[in-house]
């Protein structure tokens, strides 16, 4: 018997051998900042990478030639595994054949800001300011303090604190894992996908000669050693430290107050979910009780200063529409986090607003209605198969006389489309 066992165990070992040495087994993917232990494999060249990237796309345009070369030059320069972005690129843009909404000409190699519904995004002037966009965005999900974003989208993210409290939920150094989880949180396959071209190109191209070997000094040129010490400081940097820093920008310390008065009067759990170029929503806050005709707090996102949250005084929806209306507290200028005017300076006020409430569903629907000469654009979480049925309710209690303008798959893309209709603020 004890032979048997014996036999058994090294046949396993056996078969795992293979799998255990491959990068991506088990689409387990590595941590995001690289460091001595989470280093880039030397066998991961610009050369061999580009070899890689033509064998699945031999008609590659001449302008990515250097693209590889840029994704060694940003990343080693931010402290970041970007073998494993560069397979991400490969993944988002179908080997730069770009058959979706984004555009070769965007220079956009993650989908920056391609929520969807012919939506195309952010765009970047040239190769390499993009490819330091999709890495700092990368970074931005695992603690870094982005200083100057390249993308709007990474600096919105990061100056109304959507991803705190998610990084906070990880005890661990963030990896590719929990990127791929949150970048596409509807994919079952986001994760495998990305793990799928590691492997291919690990257990092939990784071990073949490489092409173009000078360009790996093309990469580092103007780079001294100090950069392999600083990989390592940042690797050892905790997430949260990071993530919790100020955030620098226009309203950006009313933001910060607005969400932690918000979060202290939470008895929800947070929703966040940043897909591939999504804008996520951030923390939502049950309404405050009052004692007679008690309604939700709904928040302004893009408010100027004199403006307040107040909340509009008709009531709650029916209890039969389980509706707990709920309010978003982050902003690039937010007004107070709770009911009641605040005490802020006087400003301008804007022609249009947004807002969000939630009914604590999944799909989003974009609701407009007029009111004291502004049109109001309200995000509003709703529950699959009771969205006409959600949306009535809403109208009917805080946003008379509107309409719906919009449906879609989740907040985030909902609020993207809200703010491409009202960029105030």
């Amino acid at each position: 018997m004890r032979a048997f066992a014996g036999a058994t165990f090294a046949a396993v070992a056996c078969l795992l051998s293979p799998a255990l040495s491959s990068p991506a087994a088990a689409a387990e993917l590595p941590g995001i900042k690289a460091s001595s232990s989470n280093a880039v494999p030397e066998c991961a060249t610009p050369g061999r990478l580009m070899t890689f990237l033509k064998s699945r796309n031999s008609k590659l345009d001449e302008r990515y030639d250097g693209i590889a070369t840029e994704y060694m030059r940003h990343g080693e320069d931010l402290g970041i595994r970007w073998d494993y972005a560069f397979f991400q690129m490969m993944l988002e843009t179908g080997n730069l054949t770009y058959k979706g909404d984004v555009k070769a000409d965007q220079n956009n190699f993650a989908g920056l800001g391609a929520t969807g519904r012919g939506a195309r995004g952010e765009s970047f002037g040239d190769v390499s300011k993009g490819v330091r966009a999709h890495l700092q965005h990368v970074l931005m999900y695992g603690g870094e303090k982005i200083e100057n974003p390249v993308a709007e989208r990474t600096r919105n993210i990061q100056d109304w604190g959507v991803l705190t409290d998610w990084q906070k939920t990880i005890k661990t150094p963030i990896t590719y894992t929990h990127l791929a989880k949150k970048w596409a949180p509807t994919s079952k396959a986001y994760t495998r996908d990305i793990a799928g071209i590691a492997d291919a190109f690990y257990e092939s191209v990784c071990n073949d000669s490489d092409a173009q070997p000078e360009l790996v000094a093309e990469a580092r040129q103007g780079r001294t050693a100090t950069a392999d010490v600083a990989v390592a400081k940042v690797a050892t940097e905790p997430a949260i430290s990071k993530a919790d820093a100020a955030p620098a920008g226009k309203g950006a310390e009313i933001a910060k107050k607005a969400i932690a008065e918000a979060r202290a009067s939470s008895d929800i759990p947070t929703r966040t979910g940043l897909g591939a170029g999504e804008l996520a929503k951030a923390v939502a806050v049950t309404a405050p009780k009052q004692p007679t005709g008690p309604s939700p707090s709904v928040k302004i996102l893009n408010a100027t200063p004199a403006e307040t949250a107040e909340t509009p005084s008709n009531g709650l929806p029916p209890e039969s529409d389980t509706a707990k209306v709920a309010t978003a507290s982050f902003t690039g200028q937010a007004a107070a986090a709770t009911a009641g005017k605040a005490k802020v300076p006087e400003a301008k006020s804007a022609s249009c607003r947004v807002w969000t409430a939630s009914y604590g569903g999944a799909k989003a629907i974009i609701i407009k209605a007029s009111a004291s000469g502004a049109t109001n654009y309200t995000v509003l979480d709703v529950n699959e198969g009771a969205e006409k049925k959600e949306a009535e309710a809403y109208i009917s209690a805080y946003a008379k006389g509107g309409e719906m303008v919009g449906e879609f798959g989740s907040p985030t893309q909902a609020l993207d489309k809200a703010f491409e209709l009202c960029p105030e603020g």
